[in-house]
């Protein structure tokens, strides 16, 4: 078995033995749905395998390879009467540079078109008797031409169009406003980016273009060219469309006791490698409502390859294709209140809730207006960084990050903010060096008053709770090359701040597992002053009255949460457990509990 890593040719796939999961009964149901769609996925998420797949499917000069390609799939047992029955054209925006004046990425859009239709020609040679004439700085003509010679022909044209809001994801990224002047310039007035859309509109009324899917991030785009192309349906909120991309576990669990095979795996390793996937990849949904959960699909392959290659899980869990992803991250972070967002979208207890998902929103919005929680929560979901996670008791929609590897995004964004001095990123470096093997946690404890609550106090949060004390710890402590990091377990029923637990296949080092609670009291609460606080020492800071029932509070549930853990993982659990008080902004108490 061969896993497609970065591949999205469906022939290659096919016809060379890779691993490919069946979404060809799915085929029918786009037919159903309409006739021009818009169908919006994070990126890396296998949008363009998608389109491949409809190329092939639909391509009257591959309908002597059908059997072949189709014959073992599930469309291939009862396909449709449309199969390879139209001349099918690609588009891929993202192939197009979005740098320079707007006048010289009209010219590349252009080139584009013109380069796609060329091939068009060579492929349909045989199929057309009537010459297409190609017009190199005016494609549209030379679309125009295309359909002309359609029509002595008895076949129409499906156009499939991929990344087709590439350009407004390269202005958002840069935001820069000479990049947002260029971007306005391709979707306003007659602007070329509209101007393209407005011709494909104009050739589905009766002049050969029959059906078109068009692939993307977000709905910016098709926002900003709404008055130019307002034919296309939305399908990606829809359930029958939820895993037309993304892999289900069973996908993964098939795939994993294959490799098992060769890697001479037990059973119980099986198990043990879907958990980490789970833990690392799972969680994606893409319709309100839907409870079961999708795998990443680059994500997925990117660690089944590792471990068909090696027989060992890949020490980086995050592919360095996804880290890009840290980019959308960042940008929210940049908008006002964005840090609130991105910190409260760690926050399990309360997570983020909106009404409705935005839909309708311009590049004009999302670079100059006014931007609120529902907003940028939105953006995040578009993003692939917030999923659908159900809905809170008064129905609104609750966003929540998917799985570990995009919570180390927003985790690390969090350190770019409150670590900016490289000298204080080493000191913690050291510091959770030292923990993880030790179990040592004063040094931390006393670096985040010095230095951490204060970035925090400055910034002036308004969540200075629990979670604020839990957020800083899991910015300084998060490591997934050792560890899996789990905020807010359900521990038999009930929930654990923070679980640190080996993953097994780091077992192999000198590292211990953590259990860690954490507990905030307000200064007046306390009924001492900030400087009182300070000079108190910690044991009798700890035998203050609200201090002490924190602890015991906090004890009590560690030595509950303690027993689920040793009866989930047995003798291999290195378990240390610590209750951590913070007193303000002034002091943080910690104890062992054995």
């Amino acid at each position: 078995m061969k896993f497609p890593y970065g591949i999205c040719d469906f022939e290659k796939m096919l016809t060379n033995g890779y691993f490919y999961v069946d979404r060809t009964d799915k085929i029918p149901l786009i037919e159903e749905t309409g006739e021009y769609l818009l169908f919006l996925r994070p990126r890396r998420f296998g949008k363009s395998l998608v389109l491949s797949m409809l190329e092939n499917y639909y391509d009257i000069a591959k309908a002597k390879q059908f059997e072949v390609l189709f014959g073992s799939l599930a469309i291939g047992q009862n396909p449709t009467p449309k199969h390879n029955q139209y001349f099918v054209m690609t588009w891929d925006f993202s192939a197009i540079d979005s740098t320079g004046s707007a006048q010289d990425i009209r010219q590349r859009l252009h080139n584009h078109i013109n380069g796609c239709i060329e091939h068009f020609i060579v492929r349909y040679r045989d199929f057309l008797d009537h010459e297409i004439q190609l017009h190199p700085t005016d494609a549209i003509r030379s679309l125009q031409s295309v359909l002309a010679a359609l029509e002595s022909t008895p076949y129409k044209l499906y156009l499939l169009i991929d990344e087709y809001d590439n350009f407004a994801n390269e202005v958002m990224m840069a935001g820069k406003s000479d990049s947002r002047d260029r971007y306005e310039a391709l979707i306003q007035g007659e602007g070329a980016l509209k101007a393209v859309f407005k011709a494909v509109k104009t050739g589905t009324k009766g002049l050969g273009i029959d059906r078109i899917l068009i692939t993307g991030v977000s709905p910016v785009v098709m926002s900003d060219i709404s008055s130019g192309f307002n034919i296309a349906e939305n399908i990606y909120l829809t359930l029958k469309f939820n895993d037309l991309c993304g892999f289900w576990e069973s996908e993964i669990l098939a795939a994993l006791q294959q490799i098992a095979q060769e890697c001479g795996f037990k059973e119980q390793q099986v198990y043990e490698a879907l958990a980490m996937m789970r833990t690392f990849y799972d969680g994606y949904c893409f319709f309100y409502e839907q409870k079961s959960k999708l795998y990443n699909p680059t994500l997925a392959l990117y660690f089944l390859k590792h471990l068909q290659d090696t027989c060992q899980y890949p020490r980086q869990i995050l592919d360095d294709n996804l880290a890009m992803d840290r980019g959308k991250i960042i940008y929210i972070s940049q908008l006002p209140h964005g840090e609130q967002v991105i910190s409260a979208a760690l926050n399990s207890e309360e997570p983020l809730a909106i009404a409705q998902l935005a839909s309708r929103f311009g590049i004009n919005e999302m670079l100059t207006a006014t931007k609120d929680t529902p907003f940028m929560a939105s953006l995040l979901y578009y993003f692939g960084v917030l999923t659908f996670g159900g809905n809170t008791p008064s129905g609104e929609l609750i966003l929540k990050i998917p799985n570990l590897v995009m919570r180390k995004l927003y985790v690390e964004q969090l350190q770019d903010l409150f670590l900016p001095d490289w000298t204080a990123r080493e000191e913690v470096r050291r510091m959770t060096q030292q923990f993880y093997q030790t179990g040592h946690l004063q040094p931390l404890c006393q670096f985040m008053v010095k230095s951490y609550f204060k970035a925090f106090s400055n910034r002036n949060y308004l969540w200075t709770d629990e979670l604020t004390v839990k957020t800083a710890f899991l910015t300084l402590l998060f490591n997934d090359t050792f560890y899996i990091m789990d905020s807010e377990p359900e521990l038999d029923r009930q929930y654990a701040d923070l679980t640190m637990i080996i993953r097994p296949d780091m077992r192999r080092y000198q590292l211990l597992d953590f259990l860690i609670e954490f507990k905030y009291v307000k200064l007046k609460e306390v009924g001492l002053t900030a400087e009182d606080v300070k000079q108190l020492s910690d044991d009798d800071l700890a035998a203050k009255d609200i201090v002490k029932e924190k602890l015991a509070e906090s004890e009590n549930q560690l030595k509950h949460y303690r027993q689920t853990l040793q009866s989930r993982y047995g003798s291999q659990l290195r378990l240390h457990s610590y209750s951590v008080v913070a007193v303000g902004y002034e002091r943080v108490i910690h104890c062992e509990i054995k």
